[in-house]
C-alpha cells in the first residue's frame, strides 16, 4: 500500500438528552474522543468504572507511535502492535482500521465479515432510573417494544410495576452491580413476576460464585454479566455462571476481541448482548455491523445523544438498519 497511517483525534462532547441516571450515578454529557486513520473514523467513549477518562485516552494515543507497518490491510499485525493500555482508545483505532480497510475496499464492513443486516435482533431503548410514573410515562410515550429499565435503587420493583402497567412491551432489567446477593435473590422473583426477559449485572464487578450462586437458585430469569466482561478470557471464567453476557467494542478494545468474545460465548452455551456506551453513531454503527451474530441488541446510543455529529445506523422503531456506504458507513451530519 505504501506509506505510513496518520493518527490524530479530537475532543467529541455529547449532550445528552435527559440526564442519564443509573445505578452508579447521574450524567447529562460524555466526553468521547473521535480517532481518526488516515480516511478510517472510530470513536472512544471513557468506561467510568474501568477507571478510564477523556485525558487518558488522548494521552494513550498520544504514545502509540508509528506501528502500523507498510500494509493496512495485515489488521491482526497493526492491532497486536498496539501498546497495553485504554480499552477504549484501542477499540477508537480499531475501529477506524476497520472503517479504512472497508472503504479501500469498497464494502460496508457486514459484508466482509460476511453478515446478513437483515438478521440483527430488534434493539432495546433504555429508560434511566427516575420516578416510577416519569419511568412509565418515557415507556408510553416511546411506544417501542423492548426496553432495558435501569434498577439498583429503593424503588425497583414499583419501577418494573409501572412501566408494566402501561406497556405490553418485552422488559430487561439492568442493576448496573448495585444489588448485593441478598438484595438480588430477594428482588428477582418479585421482579420476574412483570413477565421480565433477563436481568443484567445483578451483583458488583468480579463476584462470579456470587452470579453462580444466583443462577442455581432457579428463578427462572436468565442472568447476564456486563460491567465485568471485557475481553473473551472474561466470557470463558463466567461459563456455568451466567446465562449470556453483554459484549460492548468500548470494553473489548474494538472489533476484533469483540468477536473472539461473541464466538468464545457461543462455544460455551452462553448468549449475547450486543450493547454500548453512550456513544455517537460512530461507534455505535460500528458495533452494529457485528449484531447479525448477537441474540439480543442494546445499541440505543444515539437516540440519546442531543447533538450527534455523525449519520450512520437509523431506527425504524426498534429495528436497526445498516447503512450500506463502504466501512463502517458513518458520515458527517449536515449541520
Amino acid at each position: 500500500m505504501g506509506g505510513m497511517m496518520n493518527l490524530s483525534w479530537e475532543a467529541l462532547p455529547l449532550e445528552l438528552r435527559t440526564t442519564f441516571r443509573i445505578a452508579h450515578g447521574a450524567s447529562d454529557r460524555r466526553d468521547n474522543v473521535l480517532v481518526c486513520l488516515d480516511e478510517g473514523l472510530g470513536e472512544a467513549a471513557a468506561v467510568a468504572y474501568h477507571g478510564e477518562t477523556q485525558a487518558g485516552i488522548m494521552a494513550y494515543l498520544s504514545g502509540v507511535g508509528d506501528i502500523w507497518g507498510d500494509d493496512p490491510y495485515l489488521l491482526e499485525d497493526v492491532l497486536t502492535r498496539l501498546p497495553a493500555g485504554s480499552a477504549a482508545a484501542r477499540a477508537g483505532i480499531d475501529i477506524a482500521l476497520h472503517d479504512a480497510w472497508g472503504k479501500r475496499l469498497g464494502q460496508p464492513l457486514y459484508r466482509l465479515l460476511g453478515l446478513n443486516p437483515a438478521r440483527i435482533p430488534l434493539t432495546s431503548f433504555t429508560i434511566a432510573m427516575a420516578e416510577p410514573e416519569v419511568m412509565a410515562e418515557q415507556a408510553r410515550e416511546a411506544g417501542l417494544p423492548i426496553y432495558k429499565i435501569k434498577v439498583g435503587g429503593a424503588q425497583d420493583v414499583a419501577a418494573v410495576a409501572a412501566i408494566r402497567a402501561v406497556t405490553a412491551a418485552r422488559l430487561r432489567v439492568d442493576a448496573n452491580a448495585g444489588w448485593s446477593r441478598e438484595q438480588a435473590a430477594a428482588l428477582i422473583p418479585r421482579l420476574a413476576d412483570y413477565g421480565l426477559e433477563l436481568v443484567e449485572q445483578p451483583l458488583p464487578v468480579g463476584d462470579i460464585e456470587g452470579l453462580r450462586w444466583l443462577k442455581a437458585q432457579g428463578f427462572g430469569l436468565p442472568i447476564f454479566a456486563d460491567e465485568s466482561i471485557k475481553t473473551a478470557w472474561d466470557v470463558a471464567a463466567h461459563a456455568g455462571a451466567v446465562d449470556g453476557v453483554v459484549i460492548k467494542l468500548m470494553k473489548t478494545g474494538g472489533i476484533r476481541e469483540a468477536l473472539r468474545a461473541i464466538h468464545t460465548a457461543h462455544a460455551l452455551g452462553i448468549q449475547v448482548m450486543l450493547s454500548c456506551m453512550i456513544e455517537s453513531s460512530v461507534g455505535v454503527t460500528a458495533a452494529a455491523h457485528l449484531a447479525p451474530l448477537c441474540e439480543f441488541v442494546d445499541l440505543d446510543g444515539p437516540l440519546l445523544v442531543r447533538n450527534d455529529p455523525f449519520v450512520g445506523l437509523r431506527y425504524d422503531g426498534a429495528r436497526l438498519l445498516l447503512p450500506d456506504a463502504p466501512g463502517i458507513g458513518v458520515l458527517a451530519a449536515i449541520q
